[in-house]
């Protein structure tokens, strides 16, 4: 049987499969068209060209680290990430920051137990220019506490239940520790302190006045510096700094003697919330910064200063008069050593602060107060006192304070801190006139710390940790009871944290 003869679809049509004819004909178009290539009146689809590649939108960028990407259309890269944190506190009397000597009765409306959460987001946002690298940093979110911070001290005194119901929990609020933006050496913006070097932090969950000597540390709350950092070579450099002005008290005091308090005749000064008078100056001008630093692979090591204006504002409510402007000051170094030899990534770190009128550059400057039974002791901080005399000058306060840690990692997954801290402080005399402080007050006393923190990491970017402390306050002068006697006091703290840095 004869094989049926098949023929191609250009044979149908009458297309001839000559290729000579092909190329005449194509060159007749071309010649019509002016030389433009004909239409192809179809094409194989092809993904690998007409689809838009991801690679197209989203591009690594490999010039700042890991994390970094390019914005579409921009030659600008950005890195996005941030944490949640969830943390738990036994023995901090209603604040995690204050802790359990501020304003402590020590009695059953004294808040033992407390919790916080925290959640933030962060941005890094960073460009090439002919000046050098332009960066715009962020770090927003939100922050709860039950009960709330600062409503502590309001109720520590109160007498009903309701009282205490009404500062319990309330919705987390905005919190931003960061937003700066750093250009040819400048940084401006809510940045860290240039005045700090030790990363409390990093080996504690305790600061503020709960860990004294870590209470001058800004890192956690953020501040406004306006600062240029020249780099000198061989990892030193120098940086200046205007940054906003560190606050103490300004404690007038009656001619004569008497209580500074506003039942004893300063009534109308503004007050604090223990009552207190405030009599500080507005601020006049930023405080002025600076440090020496150098970081290298053995460590990395600083000193710094500062300038502060502690300038009172009136005598008495007649704003009939001032004590002369007057000037406090700090003078600081730290040092950092790793000790691989020891671990992978152990390390040793210490800081050392020397105040004068500039008090909230040693610690984080709230006066410590505790009840014990039938005993009270107390620490005054003040940037300094003056008589409320029309005549007297300002006496400005001495205080000093060191800090130090240890870290060691046993393995990947476990970590543990131990650290330590001292501060001294001496009020002027001035502070030992009123009738109701004890016998014997010299307006010197001082409080030390020591504690240790165990972390685990199951796995990556999850912390579980634990922190406890022991703080101890040698109390020389009270205002609550005749009996003027040392205080202490046990804390522990549960912290779970998770993450999410590219």
């Amino acid at each position: 049987m004869a094989r049926r003869q098949t023929r191609t679809l250009d044979q149908l049509h009458g297309f001839s499969p000559d290729p000579r004819r092909t190329r005449r004909a194509v060159a007749a178009l071309r010649r019509m068209t002016g030389g433009a290539r004909p239409p192809r009146p179809w094409r194989r689809c092809d993904l690998t060209r007409d689809t838009p590649q991801i690679g197209q939108y989203v591009k690594i960028c490999s010039l700042y680290g890991a994390g970094f990407y390019y914005i579409p259309g921009t030659d600008t890269c950005i890195k996005v990430g941030g944490w949640v944190r969830m943390q738990m506190y036994y023995g901090y009397n209603g604040s995690g920051t204050t802790g359990p000597m501020y304003a402590n009765l020590n009695n059953r409306q004294t808040h033992d137990f407390m919790t916080r959460n925290r959640g933030y987001i962060t941005a890094d946002a960073r460009s090439q220019t002919e000046y050098g690298t332009l960066r715009g940093y962020i770090a927003v979110g939100l922050s709860g506490d039950n009960p709330l911070q600062g409503a502590k001290a309001a109720d520590a005194s109160a007498t009903s239940g309701a009282s205490i119901a009404a500062v319990g929990a309330g919705p987390a609020g905005f919190s931003a520790n960061r937003a700066f933006i750093q250009f040819a050496g400048f940084t401006a913006g809510r940045s860290q302190s240039f005045y700090d070097f030790m990363n409390y932090a990093a080996v504690s969950y305790n600061g503020g006045s709960a860990w004294t000597a870590g209470g001058a540390d800004t890192g956690d709350g953020g501040y406004q510096v306006f600062a240029y950092t020249a780099q000198l070579g061989n990892g030193l450099s120098a940086t200046i700094s205007a940054e906003d002005p560190r606050n103490g008290s300004v404690t007038p005091v009656l001619t004569g003697g008497g209580a500074f308090s506003t039942a004893s005749g300063t009534t109308g000064f503004p007050t604090d919330v223990n009552g207190a008078p405030i009599a500080k100056a507005g601020n006049k001008m930023p405080d002025f910064v600076g440090n020496l630093r150098v970081d290298q692979a053995w460590g990395s090591a600083q000193v710094m200063g500062a300038i502060h204006d502690t300038s009172a504002a009136y005598y008495d409510i007649a704003l009939a008069g001032h004590p002369g402007n007057a000037f406090g000051y700090a003078f600081g170094a730290g040092i950092r050593v790793n000790a691989p030899m020891l671990g992978v990534g152990d390390y040793f770190q210490a800081q050392y602060n020397w105040t004068k009128g500039a008090t909230k550059y040693m610690s984080a400057g709230s006066s410590l107060s505790k009840v014990s039974g039938g005993t009270s002791g107390a620490g005054t901080f003040a940037d300094a006192v003056f008589q409320v005399n029309g005549t007297d000058s300002l006496h400005l306060t001495t205080a000093w304070s060191v800090g130090a840690s240890y870290e060691h990692n046993w393995n990947p997954k476990w970590k543990t801190s131990v650290y330590g801290g001292y501060a001294a402080v001496e009020n002027d005399s001035l502070l030992c006139t009123a009738a109701a402080i004890a016998t014997g007050c010299s307006g010197k006393w001082d409080t030390w710390q020591v504690g240790t923190r165990t972390a685990w990491a199951p796995v990556n970017n999850l912390e579980v940790g634990v922190d406890v402390m022991y703080t101890n306050l040698d109390a020389r002068n009270t205002g609550t009871v005749a009996t003027s006697a040392d205080q202490s006091a046990w804390m522990a703290h549960l912290r779970i944290q998770r993450n999410f840095y590219p």
